[in-house]
C-alpha cells in the first residue's frame, strides 16, 4: 500500500484547504442563523413563492426559517456543490498527473501491476472523499450544537451518506476520465458536478425533461427531499452503484491497455 499511502500525503494539502473552506464556511453560516434569523423570516415568505424557482431550490417544501430549513436549502447546497468539486478534481488528476508531469517512467518500471496500481489510486481518491465528508459532517453537528438547536439526526445521517456516495460518483467519473487522458484535465472535471447541478435543477423545473433526474446525483443527495420524506430513493443509489462500478471497469480496461507516456 505504498502508492495509497504516497498519494494520502499528496493530496493531504488539497484536502485540508477544501475542508476547511467548504466545511468552514458552511459552519460559519450556520452560527450566522441568529443575526439573520429576523430577516430570513421575510425572505422565507418571498422565496416560497417563486414558483419553479422555489421547486428547484427545495425552499417550497421547507423554510428559511428555521435552522434545518436554512441548511437543507443553503447550506446542503454550498456543500453539495463544493464537494462534488473536490471530489472531481481530485478525480481527474490522479491517474493523468504521472504521465503530465513526466513522473510514469519511475512509478510504472517497478514491478507491480497496473491493476494494483489503479486500485491503491482509486482507494486514495475515495478515501480523501470519504475524509472530507466526515469533518465536513462533524464541523456542521457542531455547529447545531453550537446554536442549542434541534437536529434530526436520522435525516443528517441519511443526507449525508447521499452526499458522500454523490461525490465519490462524480469522482469515479473523473476518474475514467483521468485514465483516458495524458494530462490533468482539471477545467473539464469541474465542468462535470457543474452540468450536473444544473441538470438537477432544470428537471426540477422543466417537466418535459423529469427523466434526467435519473442521470444527475444531485437529484438522489438534494437536503430538502430527504429531510422532508426522511429517505433516499433506493432506486437512484442503485443507478449510482451501477455508474460508478462501469466507470470503474471502463477505467481499469482501457488502464491495463494503454499506452503510457514517460
Amino acid at each position: 500500500m505504498t502508492l495509497f499511502r504516497h498519494e494520502m500525503k499528496m493530496n493531504l494539502k488539497s484536502l485540508l484547504v477544501w475542508t476547511i473552506c467548504v466545511g468552514g464556511l458552511c459552519f460559519g453560516c450556520i452560527l450566522l442563523y441568529t443575526s439573520l434569523e429576523d430577516s430570513l423570516q421575510d425572505i422565507a415568505d418571498v422565496y416560497s413563492n417563486m414558483g419553479a424557482m422555489s421547486t428547484a431550490l427545495g425552499m417550497d417544501k421547507m423554510s428559511l426559517a428555521t435552522l434545518t430549513g436554512f441548511y437543507a436549502t443553503e447550506i446542503g447546497m454550498m456543500h453539495g456543490l463544493g464537494g462534488a468539486m473536490f471530489a472531481a478534481i481530485l478525480g481527474a488528476g490522479i491517474v493523468s498527473k504521472e504521465e503530465a508531469g513526466h513522473t510514469a517512467e519511475f512509478l510504472y518500471v517497478f514491478p507491480v501491476k497496473r491493476t494494483k496500481i489503479l486500485w491503491q489510486k482509486y482507494l486514495a481518491m475515495a478515501s480523501n472523499i470519504l475524509l472530507f465528508n466526515i469533518i465536513c459532517a462533524a464541523f456542521y453537528v457542531l455547529g447545531f450544537l453550537w446554536m442549542k438547536e434541534d437536529m434530526q439526526g436520522k435525516e443528517m445521517l441519511l443526507y449525508h451518506f447521499a452526499q458522500a456516495f454523490m461525490h465519490l460518483e462524480i469522482g469515479t467519473v473523473c476518474f475514467l476520465i483521468s485514465v483516458f487522458s495524458k494530462r490533468s484535465l482539471i477545467g473539464a472535471g469541474l465542468g462535470v458536478p457543474v452540468i450536473l447541478f444544473a441538470a438537477d435543477l432544470m428537471c426540477r423545473i422543466i417537466p418535459a425533461i423529469e427523466k434526467v433526474k435519473y442521470v444527475t446525483p444531485f437529484y438522489y443527495a438534494n437536503a430538502a427531499d430527504i429531510f422532508t420524506s426522511g429517505k433516499v430513493e433506493l432506486e437512484m443509489i442503485c443507478i449510482g452503484v451501477f455508474i460508478v462500478v462501469a466507470a470503474f471497469i471502463m477505467a481499469w480496461i482501457k488502464f491495463i491497455r494503454k499506452d503510457i507516456t514517460a
